[in-house]
């Protein structure tokens, strides 16, 4: 092995090490935050570090500091992190340390990611099949030498993540260029492998068929760096997965909060694996003078404590700082284009999501669309994806596995590596498999990267009751979603909007959930004829945060008047009872459409306008979004209401049943609407 490779990744290892060390010997000062170091782990994560290219994306995980190191950081940045310092280079003083997110141009690519105990996996082979997707559609750049991989740092031990096995299983599947290096020391943090696996991850990845897997000595660094070459080099030619078992010891803390000696029986043993010494021989070894090797010793040390001492004086974080970056700026700020062409035609709403999607997918080559059986043989259980597949192809509009945690969390990947991924789950009710890859790495990743990797996705969930769905595909869950930070909402109630919607939503750099109701897609339940629309124009765009005054009635200072918000199926119940009742002149009726950002101005112009206030909403009535909107308006407006803002939703039970008696009877209605209308004009 040339010299140079053997010098370099012992001063990489030399810096961990002092790291490390200077780290322990000034506790009281670093563990303020909580972090954890690479010691033991130094070999085999500097022998995958020096051999990436900037073109390459990697997920580090939390360890990961001498990896770190080996592509071209620095101590001083890893510090301004393990201090939280407005500066440092990943999150801005926002997250852990050796918790990544670069966008350099002369190192390979990091994307936000969480604590990365498993999750991490999904993003990771999104990004990989974002490769996949880009050179099959001929949309990957031809001037680069190497063709790109991803590396996905993990510990073994959260290889018994059930997100991994779906990470792994879309790998070998699709056949997507990444290597999972695995870096198995033996331990979570006080349970060891013999009481928490049946198997090491070389002997699960068997069971993958497609991903080849092999197994090292991770302080071995000639096995490691050479082992890694080779599978690179595949990896990078023949484009498929592959799994390395690193076997390493743990010779530090698992984090500074959780100290080894409360419960490690085995130091002896994990310190007679030590990698260091090893490294050592072998340069003595190769002829590299012990006078060197002290030098570099030496320098690694020098360096640490002079970028200690300076990282400790930087600024930090101002109180300002917290508000930047929750998300990026969006182009669309104003509505434009045609809502209701001359010529167009009246078509159901879920024709005016079908036609905006095949527009943008005309338009955007890096535009896709994947999820359950959305593929050519069936396009959509609602036919939301009809013909999708027969005109733009297999690669760009394909079926998943039962999935819903790696739909969600591959479009982190995706969207990292330029493309636009539409991706939904079937149901509303099948939303909570995805719900930690939406609440942890889609939602988070702009804020905590300090703006360089917003997630540009739509998510697309059918909600709401209709026709007998039952208990697993009748639910309302927009409160939970809501209470996800980080997120755009929309909840159109009608075509011309959830068109308008799906357009702004591609243009906007941010992630975007899209509620679209069911009962509203053909307008089947009746009294729902308004959620047909005339087809807006191709270049009609509704931005965010604006709702619609769908009713509109001028202040009265003679009669009662009412103020109705409300969104999805709610426009519809309220547009009929006021109808029903006659009041049309007495009742305005606002249409949220977007849940976030929500236009408080106009309800808030409305409420304060009619006096009285009832919300409308589907999901059950207690501790929900509504619930929430509910408080806002009574102490917004609490000097202009002549009664308490009112709330009408479904009945607070577990879930939807079957039966069509008993559905009605969960769900609000038309009739229902009413009678809270007269109770409220007679308060």
């Amino acid at each position: 092995m040339n010299k140079d490779i053997l010098k370099k990744g012992f001063k990489d290892l030399c810096t961990a090490k002092a790291m490390t060390e200077l780290y322990e010997e000034n506790f009281k000062v670093v563990s303020k935050y909580v972090h954890a170091t690479s010691r033991g782990h130094e070999v085999i994560q500097t022998a995958i570090g020096m051999q990436l290219l900037p073109q390459d994306y990697a997920f580090p995980y939390y360890r990961d500091d001498a990896m770190l190191l080996a592509i071209g950081m620095t101590p001083y940045d890893l510090m301004l992190q393990v201090f939280a310092k407005r500066e440092d280079p990943f999150s801005g003083g926002r997250t852990y340390y050796s918790h990544p997110s670069l966008k350099d141009d002369d190192k390979p690519k990091i994307p936000h990611q969480s604590s990365a105990t498993g999750m991490q996996t999904i993003p990771a082979t999104g990004v990989a099949m974002g490769f996949w997707y880009s050179e099959a559609e001929g949309l990957s750049n031809p001037d680069v030498k190497d063709a790109p991989f991803v590396v996905c740092s993990l510990g073994d031990a959260s290889v018994t993540e059930g997100e991994i096995a779906e990470a792994f299983q879309m790998a070998a599947l699709k056949q997507l260029p990444i290597l999972y290096l695995v870096q198995d020391n033996g331990w979570d943090i006080s349970a060891n492998a013999a009481e928490t696996r049946a198997q090491d991850a070389y002997e699960y990845a068997r069971g993958f068929n497609g991903l080849d897997a092999v197994t090292i000595d991770g302080t071995d660094f000639e096995e490691s760096y050479n082992t890694l070459q080779d599978v690179i080099h595949t990896i990078r030619t023949e484009r498929r997965p592959f799994l390395v078992h690193a076997k390493v010891p743990l010779l530090n803390h698992h984090t500074s909060g959780v100290r080894m000696e409360w419960y490690r029986d085995d130091l002896e043993e994990a310190r007679s694996r030590d990698p260091y010494p090893k490294m050592i021989q072998l340069l003595l070894d190769r002829g590299v003078s012990q006078k060197e090797i002290d030098e570099i010793i030496a320098f690694a040390k020098a360096e640490t404590e002079e970028a200690f001492s300076k990282a400790q004086k930087a600024e930090d974080p101002k109180p300002e700082d917290l508000f930047t970056h929750d998300f990026a700026p969006t182009p669309i700020t104003e509505e434009i284009g045609e809502r209701s062409p001359k010529d167009g035609e009246q078509v159901v709403m879920v024709d005016c999501a079908l036609f905006a999607i095949e527009e943008l997918m005309r338009k955007h080559p890096e535009c896709l669309m994947y999820g359950q059986d959305v593929g050519g043989r069936l396009g959509g259980v609602f036919r939301e994806a009809a013909t999708l597949a027969q005109k733009f192809g297999d690669n760009r509009v394909f079926n998943t596995p039962i999935q819903e945690a790696f739909i969600i969390g591959s479009t982190v990947g995706m969207s990292a590596t330029g493309l636009k991924p539409i991706v939904e789950v079937q149901f509303a009710d099948y939303i909570w498999p995805g719900l930690n890859q939406l609440f942890t790495e889609v939602s988070r990743s702009c804020y905590l990267s300090n703006g360089k990797w917003p997630v540009s996705m739509i998510l697309r969930v059918p909600i709401g009751a209709y026709g007998s769905g039952g208990p697993y595909h009748s639910s309302s869950v927009e409160s939970v979603v809501t209470n996800i930070r980080g997120l755009k909402i929309a909840y159109p109630s009608n075509g011309a909007d959830l068109k308008g919607l799906l357009k702004a939503a591609y243009y906007d750099p941010n992630p975007v959930v899209i509620f679209e109701h069911k009962g509203l897609y053909w307008s089947k339940v009746p009294g729902t004829k308004g959620a047909t629309s005339i087809e807006p124009s191709e270049d009609y765009v509704l931005p965010f945060g604006k709702a619609w005054v769908l009713q509109e009635i001028w202040k009265q200072e003679d009669v009662e008047t009412i103020s109705i918000i409300t969104y999805g199926m709610g426009v519809h119940w309220a547009m009929n009872a006021s109808a029903a009742l006659g009041m049309q002149d007495r009742i305005e009726v606002v249409d949220l459409r977007t849940l976030h950002p929500l236009d408080y101005e106009t309800v808030f112009k409305s409420v304060k306008k009619c006096g009285k206030c009832l919300v409308i909403t589907e999901e059950p009535s207690d501790n929900g979004f509504s619930r929430g909107l509910q408080g806002r308006i009574q102490e917004e407006c609490f000097q202009e209401l002549d009664a308490p803002v009112m709330l009408i939703g479904s009945e607070n039970m577990p879930a939807i049943p079957l039966n069509s008696t008993l559905e009605q009877t969960m769900i609000p209605n038309t009739e229902k609407v009413k009678i809270k209308i007269e109770q409220l004009f007679n308060y």
